[in-house]
């Protein structure tokens, strides 16, 4: 239990820390909010005469808050690589896989619970907005686990990297460049493999609760994807971190 409180004090005591979650919140609801204000009464008088998938629309908050959870998680390690305090951290805590391991839990659990506060806020307020269909467990359990995969995904980078610059670049890229690239691609085919096969685009079809045999990957696989993204590039940090001086 040592280990799981070291690493909480220190998550809780990095100053972007709260700032961070507190963003993670106003964003994923703010842009849900906007997103569902964009179908007025006029155009979507009742679920059933709505051809949108309204609980994906008020869920749209997330593709912008993952962003503010990739950074946390990558200061969650690259914080003690810039300030050099990470030897410190070893000299107390040698087992660096565990140590690895605690900080992941404590990253995962916070975040998990700042994310079921967003969602939850975040169906409400589009509720207010927009007649919103019963949501799904598993829209609003995987946009949960989105944004908590998300997190360790740059604590991952962060570990394999030794550089918060570098991390926060790579990982932003993957979450928003790469599905950008599928966008411009004149080809279907590869518009389809980059939409199933990278992790942000893969991850969101858990959202959806219409129209799923049109997806490019099943809800459950595709938050898969970001799910191995996630746990490969962790035990690639954890094998790292092992071999490597501080």
């Amino acid at each position: 239990m040592r280990w799981l409180h070291a690493e909480w004090t220190k998550l809780r005591t990095l100053p972007s820390t709260w700032w961070l979650l507190g963003s993670t919140v106003l964003l994923t609801v703010a842009v849900g909010a906007a997103a569902a204000s964009s179908l007025t009464t006029g155009v979507c008088p009742s679920p059933d005469a709505c051809h949108e998938d309204t609980v994906k629309l008020s869920l749209t908050g997330v593709w912008l808050g993952q962003a503010t959870c990739l950074v946390l998680g990558v200061l969650s390690m690259g914080s003690e690589y810039g300030t050099g305090t990470v030897r410190t951290t070893l000299s107390a805590m040698p087992q660096r896989r565990r140590l690895l391991a605690a900080k992941a839990a404590v990253l995962a659990l916070l975040t998990a619970a700042t994310g079921a506060v967003a969602i939850t806020a975040a169906l409400w307020t589009a509720h207010l907005v927009l007649p919103v269909e019963s949501p799904t467990l598993r829209a609003t359990a995987g946009s949960v686990l989105i944004l908590t995969l998300v997190a360790l995904l740059g604590l991952a980078l962060a570990t394999l990297l030794r550089d918060t610059a570098a991390a926060a670049t790579l990982g932003l890229g993957l979450l928003y460049v790469v599905p950008l690239l599928a966008d411009l691609l004149g080809s279907p085919v590869w518009q389809h493999r980059l939409n199933r096969w990278t992790p942000m685009p893969a991850a969101l079809s858990i959202q959806a609760t219409r129209d799923l045999d049109r997806l490019p990957i099943a809800p459950w696989p595709g938050l898969g994807v970001l799910a191995a993204y996630a746990a490969g590039l962790l035990v690639a940090g954890g094998v790292a971190f092992g071999l490597r001086d501080a």
